[in-house]
């Protein structure tokens, strides 16, 4: 099978970014995995907070919980949202740094890409937006202050390499924020993956 850098197969790429892509393109559709409004409210974050944001945003949520909502966030920081999706996170934290803060939101989905930088058009912050993958960050040694990670590691088996590609982008002192999916029993590995097993 073929392998992209840090190990994660081709197959497996291309079947997540198809499915996070379905999801910014028809957020109201059902998926494999849940997807919007209901979802940010059930993970906590404040529906008065979600009535001010884009609903090219909220609509798109695709996050495993309120990372953005928790985490220490001072203002003229730099923060990197990875994996950021449609942008909820970016434009909460955005508005956290204020005017002399930075926010880069990083994602491999073109179609979620085009509803953050929407999103935050309409929001009216300033989120410098990139396509990436999270085991090859396009970013500069120690540029960063914080790093808010909301659900990317039970979809990427290069966890060794992101992790190195966090501990190489956030400065000495800074902070990573990371949310994820876990099992709370061993279950056995299929000599193949499907999408309902890999978003269930």
């Amino acid at each position: 099978m073929a392998q992209l850098p840090g190990g994660v197969s081709v197959q497996l790429r291309s079947a997540v970014q198809k499915a996070y892509s379905a999801a910014a393109e028809k957020p109201l559709e059902k998926h494999a995995f849940p997807v919007g409004r209901v979802l940010a409210e059930r993970l906590g974050y404040p529906a008065e907070l979600l009535e001010t944001l884009p609903p090219i945003s909220v609509e798109a949520f695709a996050g495993v919980s309120n990372v953005a909502i928790f985490a220490a966030i001072p203002a003229g920081a730099t923060v990197l949202d990875l994996g950021c999706g449609a942008g909820l996170d970016s434009l909460i934290a955005a508005r956290r740094v204020g005017g002399g803060g930075r926010v880069i939101g990083i994602d491999f989905s073109d179609s979620m890409l085009a509803r953050a930088r929407q999103a935050a058009d309409v929001f009216g912050v300033d989120v410098t937006f990139f396509r990436g993958d999270a085991e090859q960050l396009p970013l500069e040694s120690a540029a960063v202050d914080v790093a808010l990670v909301n659900g990317i590691f039970n979809l990427n088996p290069a966890r060794a390499q992101i992790f190195r590609e966090l501990a190489r982008v956030v400065r000495p002192g800074g902070y990573v924020y990371s949310a994820e999916l876990i099992l709370r029993e061993a279950v056995s590995k299929p000599g193949h993956f499907s999408e309902a097993e890999w978003f269930a």
